[in-house]
Formats: C-alpha cells, sequence, structure tokens
C-alpha cells in the first residue's frame, strides 16, 4: 500500500530511452532524439498532470538555462499547443529554486539560487508550505535525491530509442526501497510515461 507522507511531496520527472539512458553518449545537450515523441499526446498529458499540483520548480543549472531559455517564448506562440502553453505559464509563474554553485543571482523571476547539496534543499523546502516540488529533467539532482531516498514520486516517458551508451539513471548503490505503480500510459509511437510512489 502507498502512504501518502505528510506535507510535501518531491516528484521527479525524466525521459529515458528504451536502453535506459537519458542523454546520448557523444553530446549530452542535444536532446533531438527526445523531440519527435515529447510533442506526443501521453507525453505532453503525462507532463501536465506532474505540473498541476506542483507550486515549485527545482532545477540544476544547466537545466534552467535550458528550460527558461526556452519555455517563456511558447507562451502566446502561433499554433502552440494549449498543454505546452499551460506548461510554460506555470515555470515562469510558479517559484523555481536552482542548484548553481556558479551563479551568484538569478536571471530569472521568482528564482532562488542555492548552492547546497540536493538532499540539503528537499528537506528545507519540505519545512514550508505548498504544492509538490517537481524536478524537471535535472539528472544530477535526481540521482542525488534517489541515493538520499528523498524521491516520492518517481515519473517517467520512455520512448523507443536505442541510444547505444551515454549516462543512466539509476546508478548501482542505491538504497533498496519498493515503489507502487500509479499509472501507466501507451501512446503514439511507442511513448510510453510511468508514474511510481516510493512506499515508505
Amino acid at each position: 500500500m502507498t502512504q501518502r507522507s505528510a506535507g510535501r511531496r518531491v516528484v521527479t520527472n525524466m525521459a529515458l530511452s528504451l536502453d535506459g539512458r537519458y542523454a546520448a553518449p557523444d553530446n549530452p545537450l542535444d536532446m533531438s532524439w527526445v523531440m519527435p515523441y515529447a510533442v506526443t499526446d501521453v507525453a505532453r498529458d503525462h507532463l501536465t498532470s506532474l505540473w498541476e499540483p506542483a507550486t515549485t520548480a527545482l532545477l540544476g543549472r544547466v537545466n534552467a538555462e535550458g528550460f527558461l531559455g526556452f519555455w517563456p517564448t511558447v507562451i502566446g506562440m502561433e499554433g502552440a499547443d494549449p498543454r505546452d502553453e499551460g506548461f510554460a505559464k506555470w515555470l515562469v509563474d510558479t517559484d523555481k529554486v536552482v542548484l548553481s554553485s556558479t551563479l551568484d543571482e538569478a536571471p530569472w523571476e521568482r528564482t532562488t539560487i542555492v548552492s547546497k547539496p540536493a538532499a540539503e534543499v528537499v528537506t528545507d523546502l519540505k519545512a514550508t508550505e505548498g504544492g509538490d516540488i517537481l524536478v524537471l529533467a535535472s539528472a544530477s539532482v535526481i540521482k542525488a535525491l534517489l541515493a538520499a531516498d528523498q524521491v516520492d514520486r518517481l515519473a517517467f516517458t520512455i520512448f523507443p530509442v536505442f541510444l547505444g551508451g551515454g549516462p543512466r539513471l539509476f546508478d548501482d548503490g542505491l538504497p533498496a526501497s519498493r515503489w507502487t505503480l500509479v499509472s501507466q500510459t501507451a501512446g503514439e509511437h511507442g511513448a510510453s510515461a510511468f508514474v511510481y510512489d516510493r512506499v515508505r
């Protein structure tokens, strides 16, 4: 049985290839393998279900620069899918915490820069009022939180691509844990979405 712990949940989201990678081996910033599937209904509906109950976005610096460089441009874009525009508006308007040891101040509104380990930041955030804390595709942050057993909900989309190498999300040596399947959705082009809750 799944048990909702009191307070805020930490929800992580990541796109994975069929062979378990989150980035290509030659260029970690190249997300072209994701794009044909990120615009499917299953991927858009999956992301919507994650951001709607969230009131804080937690990002690493690299992902923050990528997300916040692109998504605000979707607002008002001709022909934009309403789900994409909804996520873009949420990302602009929500509180954002960016983990960085190199940024001194945030170039984005409603953003706090923190130079502390992810586990400490999450402990601080969970002591405050609010909805879910959504970690958006920041692999280093997700890995640190998994290692500290601080992820309450694990969400990912799997796209039918073999990258043939590159980094994996789940490293050896993670704490033993049990998870229960909350939802699974299969969609067009072989894209699938899964959501698991940590059993505590």
